[in-house]
Order: structure tokens, then C-alpha cells, then sequence
């Protein structure tokens, strides 16, 4: 069929001149189209040559970078020489990982696609796990806190505990994010760790059942003379509203006088620490400071809100980190509430979480905080107002249920159980390590107290009982609480009411069960 085409618009090349050689007519239209082709042509012959030739080069439309070239170099070697065959995404991976660990900083953390989509499970409304916050601390992996009410903190997992293999494997040397991986896991299953503690010589193993760790963030309770205990664990997205809900659960139960706690809260989001410190400091009065590389700090002041505006105080440890130590900063330097307890951690940077493309996520400090008063705390810590250490008994190592305890048994657990039993005050004689006469009496008597099958020798049950009834003590004879109270109600102008008789005691516990 002929092409059909309009007599206007077709044009005509003018008659060329003859020369010696041969010629080609050509219209104008045609002419155009044979030069597009030819460059297509050409670019395609090019891309072809970038992507499939022997020598590769520098992707197309990005800088060249010559710091690269011996990264380059680096990987296609491997590639192409290493003696089985290589996962190129593990090596990319690897390279990126290599790159943040060269930076040194234990709170710069490269996560591939999975070890991302875990770390996003740590903010939000409940994981999978045993429920402690680790970090990794001159090449090991250390406890920062347990959870509140996790089957961490229930084994017995305490701040500045080492975790030096789990399941049996030598974890040395691990991130972060690949101790977690290992760690974390579904729930009712179980997952052993090797734990280093203190100045103790020997290892000792202590098997957690994992479950669902829920985030809730904040607990409350009165705790006599009208001073509500406030307990905020971590800083989440809802720990705000959470505690808003729990001052005005408080008020309507007679609250005068507060006692904030942040013991063992490892920290979390920046924005819900800012919207905490802001319940306690007067408008206009700095919160904390954010300086980045190179720039002036750059200063966040409290703004316009409801105030707290009844006597508080706040209890700081070891394992108050981060989120945690700006509160602290923020409470004590600008609004002068007192600070009772023991030193906090020292974290004193901020990290920006960067989602990649292939759902994999870049972590790492890009700057650090100061206190109002301009202090960096970094790897020093907030010194309390008020120094109150816990008890002996409060830091004492887990026994493996497992073990059997009995009269003539020599081992550290052996001493451990004494100064359990000791300080529960059962006579157990000389704290030896040593499981003597005076030992079995007192582990008969303990076991008769509990209602349990007397032996006299520790295992199994009686050893879940005896950590118990000392985690209640704890709880019960807790001195930095008592003294954060003391002075909460000194400030606060409360007369101390009289200690219940065992009459009363048993009354209220009556009308309670009512």
C-alpha cells in the first residue's frame, strides 16, 4: 500500500551541485531520523560496555570517587579470585558495616534489612525477646538495664553485666544489632547466656524463656503520706500520654508530693524526653542543648504548658541512660529538683536513623547534647545531690535452679545462697561458699516458711523461691526510694504518719481482699 501523504509540508532539497564523487539525496526528515538512530545506537553500545564489559566502571551519571577505587579493586578481586563463590550483598554489607565499626562509636550501627525491621520492634508497642537494652562496650556486649517486670530483670540480668556468648557462642567482638539478632527470638523459647559480672572470676550461665515484652513505659502506685512513685522505664512514643494519665490517676488518690523514677531506663525517643522535662520546668527556661559538627548549639526551650506543680524528686542509677539523663539534666539544672541515688551511665550523643532503599538502615551520632548549664556528660555520667547506694544483697548474681545445693557442696553459688539466705535473716553461719550444717538448717527453715518440701537442699523450686522472697525485699526496703520520699515530704511540708501496728496491717490487707 502506498503511503498517503499531504501535498503540503513536503519538502524538497534543493538540486545539488555535481562533484567528482558519488552522492546521496537525502531529505530533510529522513536526514534527521538516520543521525537519532545513530546515537541511539551508540548509547546503547556504550551502556552495554559499562554494565557487561570485563572492566567495569564507575556507575553511569555518579561522580567518580577516587577514594573508592581501591574499594573497587578490593571487591572484584574478591569476586573474581575468592576460592568458592562469594554472596556480593554479604560483601557490600560487610563493607558497610566495616566502615561504621572503623568510626569506633557503640552507637553507630549499620542494620541490614532484618536487623532493621527488628530494631523498628524496639519502639514500637511490644517484641519478642527477654526484655533487656545492650550495648557494646570495648568489645563486649553489655547490659545497659532490664525491663521492667522482663524475664530479664526476673533471671536476675543486672546493669553492667557482661555478655560474653549465648547459646554457646563466643560473642566477643559482636555489634550491637548482631548480639540482639542472637538474643532475640520467639516467645516461650529459651536462650542461654554467659554472663560476666563484677569482679567474679568465673562465668556463670543463666537460661531466660523468652515472651512478648510489652512497652509499657510507665507504673504508679502511692506510696503512703500522700507521695505517689512513679516509675518510667523507658522514654516510647506513648510514654508521655502514659504518664499524663498516671499524675492524674495520682491526684485523685490525694497525691502532694511526687517521687519520678528512672532507674535502669536505658532512654529512647528525644521528643518524649523534651515533652517530659517541659511538665517541670517554667516556660522559657532551657531544656537541654543538640550541637551538631561544626555549628552552635542549638538550644530547646520549655514552652507553654501545664506545669507539675507539687514537690518533686528523681531517682537516677547506673543504668540511667540517655533520655534519661537529659530529664535528669534538665530537672536538676533548671528547675533545682533534687537528684537521689547513684551515678547515671553517660551517654551524652544523639543518633539519626536513616531508612536506605532496600529497607536496610544506617544509624549513627550526628551530634551530641548538654546539659542546660552547658555540661557534656558523655562517658562521665550526673553525679546525684544525693548519693544513696543499694544494698550488698541487691547486686547478687543469679543461681541456676538446675543445681543441686546440698550439705558438703563448694562453689561460688554456694556463697551466693548464703548471702541470699543471710539477708533475709536466716543464720547460716560463716559465708564461706562452703554448704555446712548451719547452711542446711537454714535452708530447712526457709523451705518450711514457704510452705515447700523441706530437704535442706537448694534446687529446683526452692531456689526460685529464695530469689523471689529477695527481690520482694528489695522492693519492700528499697533506700533510695525512702530517702527520695524523705525529702519530697520535707519539701512538701508533710508530717510522716505513724507506722501501721500488725492490727491495723491486718485489717487493711482484710478490707483489700474485700
Amino acid at each position: 500500500m502506498d503511503e498517503r501523504r499531504p501535498e503540503e509540508g513536503n519538502e524538497q532539497l534543493p538540486p545539488a551541485e555535481e562533484s567528482r564523487g558519488h552522492y546521496i539525496r537525502l531529505k530533510t526528515f529522513s536526514f534527521i531520523m538516520l543521525v537519532v538512530v545513530l546515537i541511539l545506537a551508540t548509547a546503547g553500545l556504550t551502556v552495554f560496555a559499562l554494565t557487561f564489559g570485563d572492566e567495569k566502571a564507575v556507575e553511569v551519571n555518579s561522580p567518580e570517587r577516587r577514594e573508592f577505587q581501591k574499594l573497587y579493586t578490593a571487591y572484584d578481586e574478591i569476586q573474581n579470585n575468592y576460592f568458592e563463590d562469594v554472596d556480593r550483598e554479604e560483601l557490600i554489607n560487610g563493607a558497610i558495616n566495616g566502615m561504621v565499626d572503623s568510626l569506633g562509636d557503640p552507637y553507630s550501627d549499620y542494620m541490614n534489612e532484618e536487623e532493621a525491621s527488628q530494631f523498628l520492634e524496639g519502639i514500637s508497642s511490644s517484641f519478642e525477646g527477654i526484655g533487656a537494652e545492650v550495648q557494646e562496650r570495648n568489645g563486649y556486649i553489655t547490659i545497659v538495664s532490664p525491663i521492667k517486670n522482663s524475664p530479664a530483670e526476673k533471671a536476675g540480668i543486672q546493669p553492667n553485666d557482661q555478655v560474653i556468648a549465648v547459646d554457646g557462642e563466643n560473642i566477643q567482638g559482636f555489634s550491637t544489632t548482631e548480639a540482639v539478632m542472637l538474643i532475640r527470638g520467639e516467645k516461650g523459647t529459651e536462650v542461654t547466656l554467659t554472663i560476666m559480672r563484677g569482679d567474679m572470676q568465673d562465668p556463670i550461665e543463666v537460661t531466660i524463656v523468652r515472651d512478648e515484652i510489652p512497652i509499657e513505659t510507665v507504673y504508679s502506685e502511692m506510696i503512703g503520706d500522700n507521695v505517689a512513685h512513679i516509675q518510667i522505664t523507658s522514654f516510647s512514643q506513648e510514654t508521655f500520654s502514659e504518664l499524663e494519665t498516671a499524675i492524674a490517676d495520682m491526684k485523685e488518690e490525694g497525691m502532694e508530693a511526687m517521687v519520678i523514677d528512672v532507674r535502669q531506663n536505658p532512654g529512647g525517643l528525644l521528643q518524649s524526653a523534651l515533652d517530659i522535662s517541659n511538665l517541670f520546668i517554667e516556660e522559657g527556661a532551657e531544656m537541654f542543648e543538640v550541637q551538631a559538627k561544626g555549628q552552635e548549639p542549638e538550644i530547646y526551650l520549655a514552652s507553654d504548658a501545664d506545669k507539675v506543680d507539687i514537690p518533686v524528686t528523681l531517682l537516677i542509677d547506673g543504668g540511667s541512660a540517655s533520655a534519661s539523663e537529659i530529664l535528669a539534666g534538665a530537672m536538676s539544672e533548671s528547675a533545682g529538683i533534687q537528684l537521689v541515688g547513684e551515678k547515671t551511665f553517660g551517654k551524652g550523643t544523639v543518633q539519626t536513623a536513616n531508612d536506605l532503599a532496600d529497607g536496610s538502615n544506617l544509624k549513627f551520632t550526628t551530634a551530641k547534647w548538654l546539659t542546660p548549664d552547658g555540661n557534656w556528660i558523655h562517658e562521665k555520667g550526673i553525679e546525684p545531690d544525693v548519693a544513696v547506694e543499694y544494698p550488698e544483697y541487691a547486686s547478687l548474681p543469679f543461681i541456676d535452679a538446675s543445681l543441686e545445693l546440698k550439705d558438703g557442696t563448694i562453689s561460688e553459688q554456694v556463697r551466693t545462697a548464703e548471702k541470699m539466705l543471710e539477708a533475709l535473716e536466716y543464720e547460716v553461719g560463716e559465708v564461706d561458699g562452703v554448704f555446712e550444717e548451719e547452711m542446711t538448717q537454714a535452708v530447712e527453715a526457709f523451705q518450711e516458711d514457704q510452705e515447700l518440701e523441706v530437704t535442706g537442699i537448694l534446687t529446683g523450686d526452692s531456689i526460685y523461691a529464695l530469689m523471689d522472697e529477695l527481690r520482694a525485699k528489695i522492693e519492700e526496703e528499697d533506700p533510695m526510694l525512702l530517702e527520695a520520699k524523705k525529702l519530697v515530704m520535707e519539701e512538701a511540708g508533710i508530717e510522716a504518719s505513724a507506722p501501721e501496728t500488725d492490727e491495723e496491717a491486718e485489717e487493711a490487707e482484710e478490707e483489700s481482699a474485700e
